[in-house]
């Protein structure tokens, strides 16, 4: 079933509008992480949940693009915040290849995800009397593929975490 579009109007229902902010807020932030890593662009988003609660994302944070646009001054040489320009843009490459990482960890996760999601479907059609029909070399073939999935996405699981530690580390020796 394909995506439909959506009547752009107010929500009635509260429940669904609190779902479908919290879904759109995370696919916004996501759009905007994208945009920094492609684009290696400065981006601050700062969003308000129907309750009032504010969410904010910004790359590199929030407040350093806010001081920025409320400033209009764009900084490219000399020191800002006892940073050369030149230790900035080395910071930005790595800030930049991180993120880049970290995209395509994502993807590789959500693609060993959906791999799983279809193993799932597969072994749900499979009966139990199929099953014991297998053979036993048939039986040791399946028992190694669904290991070697576990493993890859253990491995997988763990590269993402490698990352997401290497983007916050950076994140707060930023901050300092």
């Amino acid at each position: 079933m394909g995506r439909r579009k959506v009547e752009m109007k107010r929500i009635t229902n509260s429940s669904s509008r609190l779902v479908t902010f919290s879904k759109r807020r995370s696919g916004l932030f996501k759009k905007a992480n994208e945009i920094s890593t492609l684009c290696a662009a400065e981006v601050a988003i700062i969003v308000f949940s129907p309750g009032g609660k504010p969410f904010s994302f910004g790359q590199p944070n929030v407040e350093k693009v806010v001081r920025q646009f409320q400033s209009r001054t764009h900084r490219s040489h000399g020191y800002e915040n006892g940073v050369t320009s030149a230790d900035s843009k080395i910071y930005k490459a790595s800030i930049h290849k991180l993120n880049k990482e970290l995209t395509n960890l994502e993807a590789q996760i959500e693609l060993q995800n959906k791999r799983s999601e279809a193993i799932d479907k597969k072994a749900k059609t499979i009966q139990i009397g199929e099953i014991t029909d297998l053979s036993f070399d048939k039986l040791i073939e399946l028992q190694k593929k669904i290991q070697n999935l576990c493993e890859d996405s253990k491995m997988r699981l763990n590269e993402l975490e490698a990352s997401t530690s290497l983007l916050l580390l950076a994140d707060s020796s930023n901050k300092s």
